[in-house]
């Protein structure tokens, strides 16, 4: 995983021989973060079969998408008897964010060959984010690579658990089970949730959903809360542009896109940055 340039805690390739692995910061960050995670997948095992899915067909889910919101997404729908297609679009919209994670983890770790394969299928936020919390480019790979695959071996592991016990069950109804998809993601959003616009638009989109329930087939609702909130986001956007600058902090990435440039201005507050951007360019 090394980029073959030996580094050392003063800084990214600085001629110093590496830190051993069973010392590196990447790789215990990024073996606990998987471990954690990993577990998590017997409850997707478990609702994917409460959802109607069969048992290999939960395991393939896994396998193939390797996204947790996009797979309780992808389920949550079809759980609610929407069609594959609307499932499919709800797991995609969700999606999206990796493939932003995919340009910044692109420049960062530069893989090459096959290797650009296999970033792809484990970038998700816990191996982006613990490649991003590293300084050094070595401790980068590692973290991202223990974090990915450590993740990716685990998920699949308990998301296979987790669909043989669920299949156990029998009705997911008797164990709450049904709501269960619903709650996950929930707890997923309700985090991200840390201004009043943001808080805004996502009681906006809950209206949207709850009045477009009776009147389309189940999985559309969701499209339309997506619709709903990027009008609002262009509108918003738009708004800020012509000067009248709104709120727009609050949906923010759980991970700092800059973070392997240095700690020194990760957590510093945005208005000492902008100031200190200000005075730079004077």
């Amino acid at each position: 995983m090394s980029d073959g340039h030996p580094q050392r805690a003063g800084g990214p390739d600085d001629g110093a021989a590496p830190v051993p692995l069973r010392s590196s910061p990447g790789f215990r960050v990024g073996l606990s973060i998987a471990v954690a995670t990993g577990l998590y997948g017997v409850s997707f095992g478990a609702l994917g079969v409460a959802s109607g899915l069969s048992i290999l067909q939960t395991i393939a889910l896994s396998l193939l998408m390797f996204t947790g919101g996009s797979q309780f997404a992808f389920i949550g729908v079809v759980g609610g008897g929407g069609a594959g297609a609307a499932a499919a679009a709800a797991a995609t919209l969700l999606g999206i964010r990796n493939a932003v994670y995919g340009m910044q983890l692109n420049a960062m770790l530069a893989p090459r060959g096959w290797r650009r394969f296999a970033v792809a299928q484990v970038t998700i936020d816990e191996s982006t984010a613990t490649a991003s919390g590293q300084r050094e480019r070595l401790e980068q790979r590692r973290g991202f690579w223990t974090a990915g695959l450590g993740i990716y071996v685990l998920w699949n592991i308990f998301t296979a658990v987790g669909a043989f016990a669920g299949n156990a069950l029998g009705d997911p109804k008797q164990w709450g089970l049904d709501g269960a998809a619903v709650a996950a993601f929930l707890g997923l959003l309700w985090p991200r949730l840390k201004g009043r616009e943001p808080a805004a638009i996502a009681v906006v989109c809950a209206l949207a959903t709850v009045l477009a329930v009776p009147f389309v087939p189940p999985g559309v609702p969701i499209l339309v809360a997506a619709f709903v909130a990027a009008v609002l986001g262009w509108v918003s956007h738009a708004r800020a542009t012509a000067g009248r600058p709104l709120e727009v902090e609050g949906l923010e990435p759980d991970v700092d896109p800059y973070g392997h440039r240095g700690r020194e201005t990760a957590h510093e507050p945005r208005d000492a940055r902008d100031a200190r951007a200000e005075g730079d360019a004077e």
